[in-house]
């Protein structure tokens, strides 16, 4: 019987993902197939029939892989689903290297592997073997660490405990060698490319860190996050244009003005929740984008704002000359010098941030703002202030988003209205999405994978979006509240055993 259910059960999904890659190759059969491009005379029509091939077998492969989850959740000793997870990689992985890399490379007389060296396709293949691995091997793992701690055999928990435990010293220490490790790896020249994608990775950090506080911990949806980014930034720049201030008197008083501004955001939404909240924060976000673009007279418009200072090390400037910071040391310049002080003022904001929100969420404050995300209703009944509640959040995040946009104008030297669109806040809330609600290291795991990641794979831009909205639907169907999920109040009460036992201990004293 089980037999004639599975085997049922594999034609309906095979059934189900050949019906999605016909509805695939009727879509993709003109807007990807056939691509206009500017030739001489005119334009001309370039097929791309490779790519609508691709398309179709990673949607019928996704497809597969989909139902086969779907039968697992519904079976969940069903072995099948594992082998099936590991073959459908395998065949995505070759489908995608042999499509792209081994037919061109054996067509043109080059090997397959040569050809591959110079086509980021190869790392893609890579990328769906890693991760079919990691989701065959970190399930087993975690089940047997749980099986060790509930008795016999506890290697594996007793190795992952301190693993957790200590994983918040040694990415800390990791980050600050970063800077050194790639010196002495790559050299100045070579490093630079990697230092600036590190830096843009922690300004995504704290960015998401602060939208924590206001989504993870409070459990208000907000999708203009992007408009305290912006005005920390164009704080920055406009007392430094205006008033000549430099960038360490700027910084706090950008972080004072975006919050001020997530207060008067704060205002109009307290009698709002969910799908309300959300269009009323987009619609904020809008507003600051569209002031910045016509208040010309003092933004700038679309022009932006140039020469915005670079910040110092107590007033020692990153330039040449005696004056500058090689030469007061002794060393020889270079512009090196610069990006690895902006590195660990990023670096620092960063860890000010996470120490903050953790700091936090152990004060009432915090404790309040996990009542508010958990049950509004329940909260206003315990006497809890729901209004300074929300008002105390969106500031807070508002806040570390205005440092961040300061030191994004900083590192620029010049901003536009075009940087803060809402793309930005829809990846920002992405990081914290899939990182997990609520939890820190999530926010780092997922900056790291989405703003690192997609860096490497820069020369397909085109696909760069379809690609985000795979991870996105992937990880939304295996892990529903994202990568590391901590909804686990901060403070509870401890157990009832243990209560018992004092009680008994302080009546016989």
């Amino acid at each position: 019987m089980s037999e004639n259910v599975t085997e049922s059960r594999i034609k309906a999904s095979v059934k189900d993902s050949g019906i999605a890659a016909l509805i695939t190759a009727a879509l993709a059969f003109m807007l990807v197939g056939m691509h206009t491009k500017i030739a001489i005379g005119g334009l001309e029509i370039d097929y791309r029939w490779a790519l609508v091939g691709i398309a179709i077998a990673v949607v019928f492969l996704g497809r597969l892989l989909l139902n086969m989850y779907v039968w697992r959740v519904q079976e969940p000793r069903t072995p099948m689903f594992r082998m099936s997870l590991l073959g459908l990689a395998i065949i995505g992985a070759g489908v995608v290297f042999y499509l792209s890399n081994g037919f061109l490379g054996t067509f043109s007389g080059v090997s397959p592997m040569a050809a591959a060296s110079e086509n980021h396709w190869l790392w893609i293949a890579v990328v769906l073997l890693l991760a079919a691995a990691a989701a065959i091997v970190t399930p087993i793992l975690f089940s047997m660490a749980g099986k060790s701690r509930g008795g016999g055999g506890g290697a594996i928990g007793a190795a992952l405990e301190p693993l957790g435990k200590w994983s918040a010293v040694l990415l800390g220490a990791l980050a600050f060698a970063i800077p050194f490790i790639l010196i002495a790896w790559l050299g100045s020249r070579g490093s630079r490319q990697y230092l600036d994608l590190a830096i843009l990775v922690l300004t995504y950090i704290m960015l998401g860190w602060g939208l924590n506080i206001v989504v993870g911990l409070a459990g208000l949806l907000d999708l203009g996050y992007v408009a305290f980014y912006a005005v920390g930034a164009y704080s920055f720049a406009l007392l430094s244009q205006y008033f000549g201030l430099g960038f360490w008197i700027c910084l706090p008083l950008a972080g004072v003005l975006a919050a001020c501004w997530g207060m008067v955001l704060g205002y109009p939404v307290l009698r709002l929740r969910g799908d309300y909240l959300a269009i009323v924060t987009l619609a904020f976000g809008e507003i600051i984008r569209v002031v910045l673009l016509n208040w010309y007279e003092f933004t700038g418009g679309p022009n932006g704002i140039s020469g915005i200072p670079r910040p110092t090390l107590f007033g020692i400037e990153f330039s040449r000359g005696d004056d500058g910071f090689a030469a007061l040391f002794g060393l020889s310049y270079s512009s090196i010098h610069r990006i690895i002080f902006l590195y660990y003022v990023i670096l620092i904001l960063a860890l000010i941030t996470n120490f903050v929100t953790m700091r936090l969420r152990r004060l009432p404050v915090g404790r309040a703002w996990e009542a508010l995300r958990e049950d509004e209703i329940a909260c206003r009944s315990l006497g809890i202030n729901t209004t300074n509640t929300k008002l105390s959040a969106f500031a807070t995040g508002a806040m570390f988003g205005g440092l961040a946009g300061s030191f994004f104008a900083t590192r620029q030297g010049f901003i536009s209205p075009e940087s803060f669109t809402f793309i930005e806040s829809a990846v920002i809330l992405a990081i914290v999405v899939l990182g997990g609600l609520g939890s820190q290291i999530g926010v780092v795991i997922a900056a790291v994978v989405m703003i690192g990641g997609f860096e490497f794979f820069r020369d397909l831009q085109e696909y760069r979006m379809l690609v985000f909205g795979l991870l996105m639907v992937i990880i939304m169907v295996w892990k529903p509240r994202g990568l590391i999920s901590t909804r686990k109040p901060t403070i509870g009460l401890v157990s009832r055993k243990g209560i018992s036992a004092d009680m008994v201990q302080e009546g016989q004293g």
